[in-house]
């Protein structure tokens, strides 16, 4: 396996025998003599190893014990998880020093004189190592997109081309606008990019703004010094902070005041923020920005309630996440899922929605999406009994809205066919009277009128014209 190498050695003659013995084993490898010149060359150009000398000229020239390890807490810190693996070459008279340094997160160390057949087989493990444990990370993160996938139910057309969408969005760097109504599932939409995309391995750092007041989004979203406020005892960092090396969720964006708009708008141009109470000092940040909202942001900056550089900032790839009454082709995935969890939850044994109930899942126009159907299977597996849920499992509202829209469907059918009021009217008493035997009592209950006000309809129906 071959691999990147980068030496830092002041002795010329010790940086070129290292570097024979790598490059005979066909490795990539460049030199420096100090830690300035090795923060340069780590700098833009990905390192497997860095081989170092546990004594290096600090910047007086001057030879420094713990140069070497010095230079791998600056690299760990700067690059975290991609850094490259730390390898510390030592005199046998400083072996104590070099195993405190394994003991601060180097590797491994190697003594001089260095033995090549020893160097090339630490080499080849630690190349392997870091195979396996980025092979190991890859499948973590596939693993949790998955998750999040599991978690987002549907076949039909608008959900999976959202999905599509989502996943092409997530390798990039570019800010995302998820729009939706409530309950559309807009925050599992971040998680699945976020989940899928190089950041997967760093936070998730979720924000509704719309759930925080206005006067504590600010620290909250910055971070604050001691003695920012009155409450401010200590330094704390924000959610901004947090999310350093990964994502930051901002839902419901819309609800964010115009100055913080501003703050925000900053921090996305300049990708650094100062804390309140920092005085000048400057925190640098590395983050992926998704934001989502169910507002009208066209309106509110035609109206002045939303910032239009903001908008174009945050809207680089914008997803649309469907309301259910697109979807609703998804409903018996969902129903059934959802009854399947809570059944779990909550010891019972259903098999499912019966037909009946599930028709009247498909009729419903469903205002709250998939977190109202969500809710309403839940509440019938806690309330209801027996092997099926039924209709009557299923809460009053829902059973009433989906009875007026049948009327109104019926009504717009009577309509369509050109059927008029009085031709409507004296079809529905004849068909009452069939439906009754000629009883006149009776077909009167059926239609919701007394006998008397039957009796004069009819007694019109038969008089001359």
């Amino acid at each position: 396996m071959i691999g990147r190498v980068l030496i830092v050695e002041d002795v010329r003659v010790q940086a070129l025998h290292l570097r024979r013995i790598l490059e005979r084993d066909g490795h990539h490898v460049e030199t420096c003599e100090d830690p300035a010149g090795a923060q340069a060359a780590l700098t833009g150009r990905a390192f497997d190893i860095v081989l170092t000398d546990l004594r290096l000229p600090g910047v007086d020239g001057s030879q420094g014990e713990g140069g070497g390890l010095a230079l791998f807490r600056q690299c760990r810190e700067a690059l975290g998880e991609d850094a490259p693996t730390f390898v510390i070459v030592t005199a046998y008279g400083t072996v104590e020093s070099a195993r405190e340094a394994l003991r601060s997160g180097v590797h491994d160390y190697i003594t001089k004189p260095v033995d090549p057949t020893e160097l090339s087989n630490l080499v080849g493990n630690i190349l392997e190592y870091r195979r396996l444990r980025r092979e190991n990370r890859e499948l973590s993160q596939a693993v949790a997109a998955r998750r999040v996938e599991e978690k987002l139910i549907g076949q039909s057309v608008p959900f999976l081309s959202m999905i599509e969408l989502a996943k092409a969005a997530a390798g990039s760097e570019a800010t995302i606008l998820i729009r939706g109504e409530s309950g559309t599932g807009k925050e599992l939409i971040a998680e699945l990019i976020h989940a899928a995309s190089p950041r997967a391995k760093g936070p998730f750092v979720k924000v509704n703004c719309g759930a925080i007041p206005e006067p504590l989004l600010e620290a909250e979203l910055f971070g604050h010094e001691q003695g920012a406020f009155t409450d401010a005892r200590q330094a704390r960092k924000g959610r901004f902070e947090l999310a350093s090396g990964g994502t930051i969720f901002l839902d419901e964006i819309g609800e964010m005041s115009p100055s913080l708009q501003v703050k925000l708008l900053r921090v996305l141009q300049e990708r650094e923020l100062e804390r309140l109470g920092g005085q000048g000092q400057v925190i640098p940040l590395d983050i992926r920005l998704l934001a989502a909202t169910n507002r009208d942001l066209e309106g509110m900056i035609r109206d002045g309630g939303f910032r239009e550089d903001l908008y174009y900032r945050i809207n680089v790839i914008t997803i649309h996440a469907p309301p259910l009454r697109e979807r609703r082709g998804d409903i018996e995935l969902l129903a059934n899922a959802f009854c399947a969890r809570f059944n779990e939850k909550n010891k019972k044994a259903f098999k499912g929605i019966s037909p009946q109930a599930l028709e009247l899942l498909r009729r419903y126009h469903w205002p709250g999406n998939v977190r109202e159907l969500e809710n309403v299977i839940e509440r019938a597996v806690v309330l209801g009994r027996g092997e099926w849920i039924l209709p009557e499992h299923l809460p009053d509202p829902l059973r009433q809205a989906t009875a007026r829209r049948d009327t109104g469907d019926f009504a717009e059918r009577v309509l369509d066919a050109g059927i008029g009021l009085e031709d409507f009217s004296r079809l529905m008493i004849q068909r009452a009277l069939e439906a009754t035997a000629g009883n006149v009592s009776q077909a009167a209950r059926k239609l919701g009128l007394t006998r008397r006000t039957l009796q004069y309809r009819l007694g019109k129906e038969d008089a001359p014209r």
